[in-house]
């Protein structure tokens, strides 16, 4: 039995390298597009053999590469609005990409909707921020905001065509359509496809370069090893440490009303395990694995996350894949193998009554057992489209109804009361100094719209007329630097403002 006892502050340190957070992202991005989880790997290394054929020198086959790991970072920010549109946003991006359909496109100039520019725009505005955030450089940065632009114009926005737009964007273009084309049809039929995109999507001579050697590159790709595990160490320019929190922040930008959700449980969960009792080490553990474990919710649409309970058995089944697509993160994101282990035990139970597991009793790992907790009272005290977040009483009665059942350990959600009910406010996270100030009334409004209030909510909420809630969010972006309420829930949460 552990006896609970307060400890000093502990140093935090959740940083990792930006390779391994580019990987993370690629997981992350390959969920929510519906494509198994290694597309943006094999994706890269097509991309590096593309651009190396084509007589791209180092660098820019470098960049190639990093524009390939991120090229879906930004779907998780605009996941809503495809909800919005096209109802299942995980299987209606997978069927995108599995038309042999130009895709995004604008055919005979014919204007496309309003929505998917708006999709687009928030998609390329994260996906360029976040390589910003990982310091990958202006090239990778320039190609990731023009990732949905064509060769002849006919992209979205479509505002760059021909020599415009970045090169390691056609060269992406083209990687993800073989990739994506010869595992569905064959690598026949796509390079039929890719030579019928030629000089429209993407340039021609990049597929002539490729042509020859594709089925090389395909048998490559197909063998075990996989060739992209032939490298020991990341290059040099994604071996800079970065903050975990990013990745658990781009994984929260799916739903509005979860943003700060990945690093509240994280805090409460290292707080918990600290108030326990527990080392140094396994307090630095759990907490960055409550900053990763809900990296697998990209793999559900946002219909289910914002269905009322009781949610019908088949989406029940896709939610019970949650912590399954977290815990194989670990074999593939080598500077997470262990957090993602832990976090994949964020929804079992000691009853054997969670999941995917079901495991129970003394077979979940203390560890795991912390995040579960902080999971699910950060749940309880979480607002969601179909009911108010529960109050503190509410939620520890919640809690301590699950330990009467046997669902939670009584030492456990005794701790982590102690610390969710301690009044204590969360230690803020200085804002770099570079940063624009903004107003009080400006965080108040940047709260709201962070959380996917509306502008009538907003101003409803506040007390202040609509006219006056767009006057300050066009300051907030303004002075954020960004154009999209994603990105600046994004940069916000980077900066310690919400």
């Amino acid at each position: 039995m552990l006896c609970a006892r307060p400890r000093d502050p502990m140093p935090e340190d959740t940083t990792l390298t930006a390779f391994d957070a580019a990987r993370a992202l690629a997981f992350i991005g390959d969920l929510s597009m519906g494509q198994p989880i290694d597309h943006s790997l094999r994706t890269a290394w097509l991309a590096g053999m593309i651009a190396t054929q084509a007589g791209c020198h180092a660098a820019q086959v470098e960049v190639a590469q990093h524009v390939a790991l991120l090229r879906w970072s930004g779907c998780t920010a605009n996941a809503q609005e495809f909800a919005d549109f096209l109802e299942d946003d995980v299987l209606g991006r997978r069927a995108l990409l599995a038309s042999a359909q130009p895709r995004l496109r604008q055919p005979h100039q014919a204007s496309i909707p309003g929505a998917v520019v708006a999709m687009a725009q928030i998609h390329c505005e994260i996906a360029g921020d976040i390589a910003n955030m990982l310091g990958l450089g202006p090239e990778a940065e320039a190609a990731l905001r023009a990732v949905f632009e064509a060769f002849d114009g006919s992209g979205v926005p479509g505002l760059l065509q021909g020599e415009d737009v970045p090169l390691a964007t056609y060269v992406v273009s083209l990687a993800s359509d073989l990739e994506i084309f010869s595992r569905l049809y064959g690598l026949d039929e796509a390079l039929t496809l890719a030579r019928g995109r030629a000089d429209s999507l993407y340039p021609g001579f990049l597929v002539d370069a490729c042509a020859p050697h594709a089925a090389a590159w395909m048998t490559r790709l197909d063998a075990s090893p996989a060739p992209w595990t032939d490298a020991a160490d990341p290059p040099v320019s994604m071996r800079r440490r970065v903050g975990l929190e990013l990745v658990g922040d781009v994984s929260d930008l799916k739903l509005p009303w979860m943003t700060g959700y990945s690093r509240r449980v994280a805090r409460l969960a290292r707080d918990c395990g600290a108030q326990l009792g527990l080392s140094e080490a396994m307090c630095h553990r759990i907490h960055r694995a409550g900053l990763i474990h809900g990296i697998g919710r990209a793999a559900v649409p946002n219909a289910i996350w914002n269905a009322p309970e009781p949610l019908p058995a088949a989406s029940i089944e896709r939610l019970r894949l949650v912590p399954y697509w977290t815990s194989r993160a670990a074999g593939q994101i080598d500077g997470l193998t262990v957090e993602a282990e832990i976090a994949s035990f964020a929804f079992e139970r000691r009853d054997g009554s969670g999941y995917f597991r079901g495991r129970s009793g003394a077979s979940m790992p203390l560890e795991g057992q912390v995040v579960a907790a902080a999971e699910q009272w950060v749940s309880h005290r979480t607002r969601r489209p179909w009911r108010s977040e529960l109050t503190d009483d509410q939620a520890r009665d919640r809690m301590q109804a699950d330990v009467e059942a046997g669902r939670f350990d009584a030492e456990v959600i005794s701790a982590l009361l102690a610390c969710a009910l301690s009044g204590t406010p969360a230690k803020p996270v200085v804002p770099a100094q570079d940063d624009a100030s903004l107003s009080q009334r400006e965080l108040d409004v940047l709260r709201c719209i962070s959380q996917g209030d509306n502008t009538k909510q907003v101003a409803r909420a506040l007390g202040i007329s609509a006219s006056t809630v767009r006057t300050h969010v066009e300051r907030v972006f303004r002075k954020l630097g960004c154009s999209t309420r994603a990105a600046a829930t994004l940069k916000a949460s980077a900066r310690g403002l919400l």
